[in-house]
């Protein structure tokens, strides 16, 4: 409809590194991702080639230490990043979100030994992870979960099944939070689970709105032996460190969402600009003009705000309340902006010719996924006005 091509968005980067690092993904992100996106998600194919490619270019391990292969980049410059792959397809940036989440309880609560043998492979070695929380019964309520580790001898053995993971079948790790005591949050332990370990298997994946590339599956744990050496944490800190880690991961989820608005904008305005009525292109009037000037507003708004989170966090500096408002008001924004976008586009937005349609479905997962947008309000009330009275 145009020639008009979207500008890069102008990033505010700490350093000159940081900026070639946003120039290499940017390349890669045409070159290797946008390109299929639109059929490899009508079809579901998951695109591992890609992952390995990110691998080889040390940008799964950027926010962890270079010793064991990380990029040792500040959350600032790791979440833009996410977001460029999300503009290009959302299963890539949020699989690299989810690779980074799985990657935590080793990278902040392995022992030097646990991190010597593991976190190398895992941040540049061609390997895939997988984080097991949420249970089929255990959601947003996570710490009532069932799955089971009894001791045995020198190691563990896992039972149970854990519900919407994301890479789950495909992982070649998964960081799986157990109950190994009591009910409640003090009976958690966390374990780095090896994908072929004897017991572990990926149900079929879930037939989804959107994301359809993205392979969400259960995941069963049936008799599956783990050595004390794959413990990550103490015995029963398990919770803390799920929490710990969902409070980074929100982050990545903002940083992907402000991505797939970010290429809804973009796609709306691309078309506005070229499609013509009544002798003149639709953008000339008022009222497409005002939407497009809230999208842009919105989708700067999350921006600054998912970045203020990951400075704070970059400071060692407190960042939870932070980051479940960025994480809220970044994922309400993808979905208000690619139904916006969709509107643009009309007739065409409702049809599978044009990608915003796709974005508008893989929207509204955004708003679910690493605690639903229900349990961002709370936590940021906890957070304002205290804990409530009970």
């Amino acid at each position: 409809m145009s020639d008009r091509d979207p500008q890069p968005v102008e990033r505010q980067l700490p350093t000159e590194e940081a900026r070639d690092l946003i120039s290499l993904v940017r390349e890669i992100a045409q070159r290797e991702i946008a390109p299929r996106a639109a059929e490899e998600e009508d079809a579901g194919r998951f695109p591992r080639e890609v992952f390995t490619l990110l691998s080889a270019s040390g940008l799964l391990g950027l926010p962890y230490d270079a010793e064991y292969g990380g990029g040792e980049q500040p959350y600032e410059v790791y979440l833009q990043v996410l977001e460029e792959l999300a503009a290009a397809r959302l299963t890539v940036g949020l699989g690299v979100s989810v690779h980074t989440l799985a990657s935590y309880a080793l990278a902040a609560y392995g022992t030097k030994q646990q991190q010597v043998e593991h976190l190398s492979a895992i941040l540049g070695g061609g390997l895939l992870g997988a984080y097991c929380l949420s249970e089929p019964a255990s959601g947003s309520d996570a710490a009532s979960l069932t799955t089971k580790a009894v001791r045995d001898g020198d190691g563990w053995v896992i039972n149970g099944t854990k519900a919407w993971i994301t890479h789950g079948g495909i992982a070649d790790f998964y960081t799986v939070m157990a109950r190994t005591g009591g009910e409640g949050s003090h009976g958690i332990t966390a374990f780095l689970v090896p994908g072929d370990a004897e017991g572990l298997s990926g149900a079929a994946p879930e037939k989804k709105m959107g994301m359809k590339g993205s392979p969400t599956a259960q995941v069963h744990f049936d008799d599956v032996r783990v050595p004390d050496e794959r413990r990550l944490g103490d015995e029963g800190q398990g919770f803390a460190i799920a929490l710990s880690a969902l409070d980074s991961g929100r982050l990545g989820i903002a940083a992907c969402a402000i991505g797939l608005a970010q290429a809804a904008l973009d796609e709306a305005v691309a078309y506005a600009t070229g499609r013509r009525q009544f002798g003149h292109p639709i953008s000339d009037f008022q009222g497409l003009r005002f939407m497009i000037a809230d999208m842009a507003t919105q989708i700067e708004a999350g921006r600054a705000l998912y970045l203020a989170a990951a400075r704070l966090r970059d400071a060692g500096r407190p960042f939870a309340k932070q980051a479940a408002m960025a994480k809220l008001h970044c994922t309400d924004t993808a979905m208000k902006v690619t139904t916006d976008a969709v509107q643009i586009l009309g007739g065409y937005g409702y049809t599978a010719d044009f990608p915003v349609e796709r974005y508008m479905r893989e929207a509204k997962v955004l708003q679910i996924v690493e605690g639903t947008n229900q349990i961002q309000r709370m936590v940021i009330a906890r957070h304002v006005a205290g804990p409530e009275s009970r």
